[in-house]
């Protein structure tokens, strides 16, 4: 017998790919999928000044160290940094730690917030949110007028 209350009513989760978007990772939060980690390798002053929400600071000097203590080795994790190749040698350094679903970030904190994903830190902090960002009514609004629009 199952003891997993859960199983067969929450779909199985697709393993992560090696690489993904900001739109994968941003439709696994809005969808509620807890079981994901996203680091940001990036210096600490660079990660204080703007992250992607809910980000872990881990720089890259000290990731796989950090990460070994502190984060299951098959724990889905998301990692970014300053730019693609800093972000491809975090992932890679993952791997090869025994990190098993590891993903770059295609884009990193740039590709995350040109569609519009939640950011937090001292920089973002001073960035006005935009007019429909904390209203629900309007986003949904939004929503459904850009389904609309003929392409």
């Amino acid at each position: 017998m199952d003891n997993n209350l859960l199983s067969g009513i929450i779909p199985q989760q697709p393993p992560i790919r090696p690489q993904s978007d900001a739109h994968t990772l941003k439709s696994r939060l809005e969808w509620g999928e807890p079981a994901l980690t996203i680091l940001d390798v990036r210096d600490r002053s660079t990660y204080n000044d703007g992250h992607i929400m809910g980000a872990m600071p881990m720089p890259i000097d000290q990731l796989v160290e950090r990460a070994a203590s502190s984060l299951e080795k098959s724990r889905d994790i998301y990692v970014y940094g300053a730019n693609e190749e800093q972000s491809s040698e975090a992932a890679n350094l993952l791997r090869s730690a025994g990190f098993e679903h590891v993903s770059q970030l295609k884009g990193g904190l740039a590709a995350w917030k040109a569609i519009g994903g939640a950011t937090e830190g001292i920089v973002e902090s001073r960035t006005p949110a935009g007019a429909d960002d904390y209203n629900v009514v309007a986003r949904i609004q939004n929503h459904l007028e850009n389904q609309q629009k003929q392409v």
